[in-house]
């Protein structure tokens, strides 16, 4: 049985696959290029709700119907207390144009990172506390979903630590680590990050939901 792991993000699917690489799920994990499935403009709208669970099953939704397979999808952000909870759902496309022209990649996560520094410029750091959020959703052949969260707490940096992850990573610090997502090897980060406990938390609905659609 194959469950389609659906993100355009090289990054995302390679984590996703490392953190699930010792679940022993009954089923072979495919990606979008696996499947030669085109990136289509549509895909650009699959993300305008308020909540990572919305956008997360919205994701997994449409890519089900395109591909007839179970989807697993995700959808994740940075929610820095500061800023009342920004970027949250709009962390990828956090810079300004002016910053970034909806470049892709390592580019849009440098405008952003430069972005979010500016904006805490004058916090200090005692209050530069965030969380990085994930929310899993998955959706059957039938269409039913479901959507699990992980979390997990740190604080933003002054300036930039680390060449691993992407995204915020070099602008995490975490409490548990003494340093930031960026400093971290692949191993540690998902043994703690928001991404690794939201996967772990989601294998045992997802072995009964694969159980249930075989």
């Amino acid at each position: 049985m194959q469950v389609l792991l659906a993100t355009r993000s090289a990054h995302k699917l390679e984590e996703i696959r490392a953190i699930l690489s010792d679940s022993d799920l009954p089923v072979e994990l495919v990606g979008l290029d696996d499947l030669e499935l085109p990136p289509l403009s549509e895909e650009e709208e699959l993300e305008p709700w308020d909540t990572f669970e919305e956008n997360a099953l919205s994701k997994a939704r449409y890519f089900c119907g395109r591909s007839g397979l179970p989807t697993l999808s995700d959808d994740s952000g940075l929610a820095v207390d500061a800023l009342d909870g920004a970027p949250g759902v709009r962390s990828k496309r956090f810079s300004p144009p002016a910053i970034a022209r909806d470049v892709e990649g390592q580019l849009r996560d440098d405008a952003n990172n430069l972005h979010l520094l500016e904006l805490l410029k004058d916090v200090a750091e005692p209050l530069r506390t965030a969380r990085y959020v994930c929310v899993v959703a998955f959706v059957d052949s039938a269409g039913a979903g479901w959507t699990v969260r992980g979390e997990v707490e740190g604080r933003i940096t002054t300036a930039p630590a680390g060449q691993g992850g992407f995204g915020y990573d070099p602008l995490f610090f975490v409490p548990e680590l003494g340093g930031t997502f960026g400093e971290s090897s692949a191993e540690t980060k998902h043994a703690l990050s928001h991404r690794g406990r939201a996967f772990r938390a989601a294998l045992p609905r997802l072995r009964d939901s694969v159980g249930a659609d075989e």
